[in-house]
């Protein structure tokens, strides 16, 4: 599998397996060894997922040395600020049976219980973050679900810029602003749900693509993410589908499919407000 180069030179492989929505236990573990057998080695969990421990558990019954695995996780809304932080992610190197992550990430800008000063949250939760970043027990750290107001307003305090900014894209939801903003300051876009949450499978162009590559709708929607410079992130618990997620490097789609899956509009929802969320 291809890499994508981080503002620090640090590499990450082009597609990840996701594990949102993976319940914590025997379904997360097996999902994550079976996706490790298969190939993947960019494995992205977070705290708000409460599977850290599944993950870190499917990790090392694998077999597969860590440092050729690039683990994602992310802090959850209730642990901004900087003391939270530190003490939060002490607990996901625990679950996760490392020393070290790959990446971490601020997982939502603005949560409920930030709502009131979430400039100040951030910019204290980034100054841990860079401190764990150069004290090496992250090799790269970035956002998720962060607009380029969120970035603006941290940029003012920051001593390292994002390097990742993890979002909800997938076809019919481009989310063109925050995009553009992120190529213009070389923050790679990380595409959560890239299938849709499924709703991907009930649009008929896309039906019509799969049949035209004698590919399935999948692997259509995640060969558009990557032919935009994304890196998705698809997530699946059956053996097969794992499999065929990665089965996305022996063809290209044309520019005049790539214009026809972006023309789609809404047929897999919008991303959520991050100001606005209830959560």
């Amino acid at each position: 599998m291809n890499s994508y180069t981080l503002s620090n030179n640090v590499t990450i492989p082009e597609l990840g397996f996701g594990t949102w929505q993976t319940p914590n236990g025997e379904v997360a573990v097996d999902s994550v060894k079976k996706a490790l057998a298969a190939g993947y080695r960019h494995i992205d969990t977070a705290q708000g997922y409460k599977n850290e421990a599944s993950v870190g558990q499917a990790i090392k019954e694998s077999g597969i040395p860590r440092e050729e695995i690039f683990l994602t996780t992310k802090l959850w809304n209730g642990n901004h600020s900087y003391d939270l932080v530190m003490s939060s992610f002490e607990e996901s190197l625990e679950k996760l049976q490392t020393d070290y992550v790959d990446l971490f990430l601020i997982h939502w800008p603005n949560p409920v219980a930030f709502r009131e000063n979430w400039q100040t949250a951030n910019a204290e939760s980034w100054r841990a973050f860079e401190e764990l970043y150069q004290a090496g027990k992250i090799k790269a750290i970035g956002v998720s679900n962060f607009l380029p107001h969120h970035l603006e307003e941290l940029k003012k305090t920051a001593t390292v810029f994002p390097m990742v900014n993890q979002i909800f894209l997938a076809p019919g939801e481009l989310q063109p602003e925050v995009v553009q903003y992120c190529q213009d300051h070389n923050v790679l876009l990380e595409a959560y749900s890239p299938l849709g949450t499924g709703k991907i499978f009930d649009v008929p162009e896309m039906k019509e693509l799969a049949a035209k590559y004698d590919k399935t709708i999948a692997q259509i929607a995640l060969r558009w993410s990557l032919q935009h410079g994304f890196l998705p992130l698809p997530k699946s618990v059956t053996p097969s589908r794992i499999e065929e997620n990665l089965a996305v490097f022996d063809f290209e789609l044309s520019a005049d499919d790539i214009e026809t899956i972006d023309q789609l509009d809404g047929v897999v929802g919008k991303a959520s407000n991050p100001d606005t969320t209830g959560f």
